[in-house]
């Protein structure tokens, strides 16, 4: 059996500034680039269609076609992970696992499982920071508990990245240490289960003019004020050191939106609870109205509040919404129809391209006031005023549901003043 060390693609699908794959390659031989199309995670898509699963499939060719430069190729699995890995062992001498780190609790416990299953063969797993810039315990408060509120996290987090210096880790081609075989084939979309998308996914380039102009720009849906670079960040196409050294340079408003990923993240960490409850356990006691049917409406984008609509029919038709826009439609379930955070967010991550479970919660439980340094509950946007501020012009609206003037438009399902109150009432009671 031929000696190997693998590499483990997950939410890194890049050659260039990959932490474990430079460790990998550095200080090993044989390096055999593994990716796994895992199960437990694909069962769980309804839709096969998903746009996020083509992605992968993508961008693992281009993977295949890089890796054929250096006379290798990437190895493609489908299945439970320990079962593959089983089968590995079988087919090669494993010397080592390189990988790098995943924070989400499915994550973290595959990982265990599959390290578990490997020190019983005497083969070391070893795992790298390369999602983030500071991970769970590296930002902490002077008594050593982690942050729990945003501005005096992300300032402990700048005076760390003025002490580090955020340099591309490359590989060397003339030292090629990759293992040398022909291509292996990889899995159709269709063998995996899955078929090629609808919905188009926005390019990999880094927009320094938008950057530049990014505070002004981003709270405004009918600009192309964002960066759209959220599935790549997702899948690691591209890396955060490289995102965070532009913005270092160019905007801190955006580099505040990468710091707000990594503080999600190191939240979820710390209290793996916020995924099924809210953050602030208090908050568990409202009393949520259960209407599927009004829920159904929301999804729909047929509320009667049109910067609402658009929002929801952007997100049904690309995958995408805009990130102010997000903020009003999830302030609009929570707040005005009183409807389970945990419904929408499990919606948005059923649409998003850019999902990810740190952000998505900690986005939707700041909607809804139960997550940590949330929108106090008594907050609670006015969909007419923000739609006023934000798209005054209503480009974005006209553009989302152009029939929003005219009688085939339904009336809101809601009323602005009596939702307000009605939400105040409710949250008032438990807390």
């Amino acid at each position: 059996m031929e000696k190997v060390t693998l590499f483990w693609f997950r939410r890194d699908l890049r050659l260039e500034d990959n932490s474990g794959l430079f460790y990998a390659y550095t200080q090993e031989s044989n390096v055999l680039p593994l990716f796994i199309f895992d199960t437990e995670i694909l069962e769980k898509l309804e839709d096969k269609k998903d746009a996020r699963v083509a992605f992968i499939h993508q961008e693992l060719q281009r993977l295949h076609r890089e890796l054929a430069a250096f006379g290798s190729s990437l190895l493609v699995k489908y299945g439970s992970p320990l079962q593959v890995y089983g089968a590995l062992l079988q087919e090669y001498d494993v010397q080592c696992v390189y990988t790098n780190r995943d924070y989400e609790p499915y994550a973290r416990e595959r990982d265990q499982s599959i390290s578990d299953f490997l020190k019983t063969k005497n083969i070391p797993f070893l795992d790298f920071k390369d999602q983030v810039i500071f991970e769970k315990n590296e930002i902490l408060t002077d008594s050593g508990q982690h942050y729990k509120v945003f501005t005096p996290y992300s300032r402990s987090w700048k005076q760390r990245l003025q002490a580090i210096k955020l340099s591309p880790v490359l590989l060397n081609p003339r030292n090629n240490k990759f293992l040398q075989t022909p291509p292996f084939p990889i899995p159709t979309l269709a063998e995996i289960g899955f078929q090629e998308a609808d919905i188009s996914i926005p390019p990999l380039e880094i927009n320094r003019p938008l950057i530049q102009r990014y505070d002004e720009t981003r709270n405004f849906p009918a600009l192309s004020g964002t960066t759209r670079l959220g599935i790549h960040l997702r899948f690691g196409t591209i890396s955060v050191r490289k995102l965070v050294s532009e913005a270092q340079a160019l905007n801190e408003t955006y580099l505040n939106e990468l710091i707000w990923r990594e503080f999600y993240m190191m939240i979820l960490y710390h209290n793996p609870h916020v995924v099924d409850n809210a953050f602030k356990k208090a908050y568990d006691q409202i009393p949520w109205r259960d209407k599927p049917e009004e829920f159904q409406v929301w999804c729909e984008g047929k509320t009667g509040y049109p910067i609402v609509d658009a929002g929801m029919r952007e997100l049904n038709a690309t995958g995408y919404m805009h990130n102010r826009v997000r903020m009003i439609t999830a302030s609009f379930l929570t707040k005005h129809l009183l409807i389970d955070w945990r419904w929408g967010e499990a919606y948005f991550a059923k649409k998003l391209l850019d999902y990810e479970l740190a952000s998505n919660n900690g986005g939707w439980q700041w909607a809804a006031g139960t997550g940590t340094d949330a929108q106090p509950y008594f907050r609670i946007f006015n969909p007419t005023s923000q739609q006023e501020k934000f798209d005054k012009d209503r480009k974005y609206v006209e553009k989302w549901v152009p029939e929003w003037r005219s009688s085939d438009y339904p009336k809101p399902m809601v009323d602005h003043k009596f939702a307000r109150e009605r939400a105040l009432e409710t949250y008032k009671a438990v807390l």
